[in-house]
């Protein structure tokens, strides 16, 4: 009797790649390391393949990769402790030329859970993405940690408590976010400080990142409307009217491209600011500057 085909590893793992890059993503926040770490799971699934019998693929994989994350997000805490001035994640900039035929990503990818997830320790941010996020049993988190299930439960709980107080709210869909946005730079644009301050919340939070390598973006991040309002006013109002600006999608929100000159070398010096939205008001304004930090998908 012939024997029954087999599935090739490469077959296997690729099945699973789009779920191990959505997990992967989720904890790094970045689609390069992302790939990156999916790809040394491939590796490691390759070597283990050949030793023995894996019985839960996507159980051992999501495993692996989460524990590969986990490396990565402390080594990462150190180099961003060096990092000159605010941090952002590195934004995926499409174009916004079908808004009715995309799909609106969930609150799970937004940028604006981005930023807050960036403030857990790396096995909060684990804990977190790997049980709220993709349903892990608490037993295989802790696994991934190196710790008891116990300790695993304790570092979701703060994580969750981390997130939900010092969260950005964001909750409208595209429409409103592009009204809102656009009202923003039409009152940025005329230097009305009042109008610009109508459509920010109370709270509200600008943060910027330069890399270094853009003067004028601060250190700390800028938080309440009138604080806001005069510090944007001072950077864009009076360049406003000189730069190109194109509507964008980063992380399936909507954003504007703001091309102001260029660099020395010739690169164009660019500014992609992504509010995110609640309640008619910009709850909080990402903007990235670092041109290493930005990449456009067939926009230049």
């Amino acid at each position: 009797m012939p024997l029954p085909p087999t599935t090739s590893p490469e077959t296997e793992f690729e099945a699973e790649r789009p779920h191990l890059l959505a997990v992967a993503y989720r904890m790094l926040g970045s689609r390069a390391e992302a790939e990156d770490a999916v790809q040394e799971a491939w590796l490691r699934y390759a070597k283990a393949r050949t030793g023995g019998e894996i019985r839960d693929l996507r159980g051992w994989l999501t495993t692996v990769t989460g524990r590969i994350c986990l490396d990565v997000l402390k080594s990462a805490r150190v180099s961003r402790e060096a990092y000159p001035g605010q941090w952002l994640p590195p934004y995926l900039v499409d174009p916004d030329a079908d808004p009715a035929g995309r799909v609106e990503m969930s609150d799970q990818v937004a940028l604006a859970l981005l930023v807050v997830l960036e403030r857990l320790t790396p096995e909060q941010r684990v804990a977190l993405v790997l049980h709220d996020a993709f349903a892990v049993p608490f037993e295989d988190v802790a696994t991934v940690l190196g710790t008891t299930e116990t300790a695993a439960r304790q570092h979701a709980s703060r994580g969750r408590r981390a997130v939900a107080a010092g969260g950005v709210r964001h909750n409208a869909g595209l429409a409103e976010q592009r009204r809102v946005l656009g009202a923003f730079l039409e009152a940025a644009n005329t230097g009305d400080v009042q109008a610009l301050a109508a459509v920010l919340a109370p709270d509200v939070v600008a943060i910027g990142d330069g890399g270094g390598l853009v003067p004028g973006v601060g250190t700390r991040a800028i938080v309440g409307a009138d604080k806001v309002a005069r510090f944007y006013l001072g950077i864009i109002g009076t360049k406003l009217a000189e730069a190109t600006v194109e509507p964008v999608l980063v992380n399936g929100t909507s954003a504007a491209v703001l091309i102001r000159g260029t660099f020395a070398d010739g690169r164009p010096l660019l500014s992609v600011l992504a509010p995110a939205v609640a309640d008619g008001r910009i709850t909080g304004l990402f903007n990235q500057l670092n041109p290493n930090k930005l990449l456009l998908n067939d926009l230049l």
